[in-house]
């Protein structure tokens, strides 16, 4: 069925199957999350199904609108080499779009440990990630602006962009550091040090 799409007239009962071949493989909060990375299913083509960049899944040109049922999806989850998102069950990989990261980082807190800063980042589907050497931060610079763009790495390789909001507090959590013989803006967090852009570049942005 590889390269097929899911047609809406037919897609609200296999939907609704998916959900509760996820379901039984989840096994609620307990077990943790499924392992979709050791699935090998079928590719069963492309589902009507996108994740925008503000967070909100839709499905069939509608916003889903229970909670519940996004953050079930959002636990079988797989982006895989050939750089697409999928929806995973042990019976069948189904494509959706992603227009920018599977993702929202909506919160962040400042800790420490061992006199060292950790970063703790809950996303939109109700993951707590602590940003370090695992879970790694990358800044993306876009337009002739600039503009800052921070991901974090939830699992597997699966980003969170960082709202505009969390943005700034993160940004304030930012020091100038040597890295590789160059002074960095970074950030730190678990023992790690990320690098947000040099520091004569900050300086221009400033001004």
């Amino acid at each position: 069925m590889a390269g097929e799409t899911f047609h809406a007239a037919g897609d609200a009962a296999g939907l609704a199957a998916m959900i509760a071949r996820a379901a039984e493989q989840t096994g609620g909060k307990a077990r943790g999350l499924p392992p979709v990375e050791r699935w090998n299913p079928p590719f069963c083509g492309d589902l009507d199904m996108e994740i925008r960049a503000d967070g909100t899944w839709f499905y069939l040109g509608t916003p889903i609108g229970r909670p519940a049922l996004v953050r079930l999806f959002s636990t079988v989850l797989r982006k895989d080499e050939d750089g697409r998102t999928y929806l995973v069950t042990p019976v069948e990989k189904v494509g959706i779009r992603v227009e920018d990261a599977p993702f929202l980082a909506v919160e962040m807190t400042v800790s420490r440990r061992d006199a060292a800063p950790v970063l703790t980042f809950r996303t939109n589907v109700g993951d707590l990630v602590e940003a370090g050497p695992d879970h790694p931060l990358r800044f993306v610079t876009q337009g002739e602006e600039g503009r800052l763009k921070p991901y974090l790495l939830v699992r597997g390789r699966l980003e969170a962009l960082v709202s505009r909001a969390v943005m700034y507090d993160l940004i304030a959590e930012g020091e100038i550091v040597a890295v590789d013989g160059r002074a960095m803006f970074a950030l730190r967090s678990g023992g790690a040090i990320f690098p947000v852009m040099p520091a004569d570049e900050l300086d221009r942005l400033s001004q």
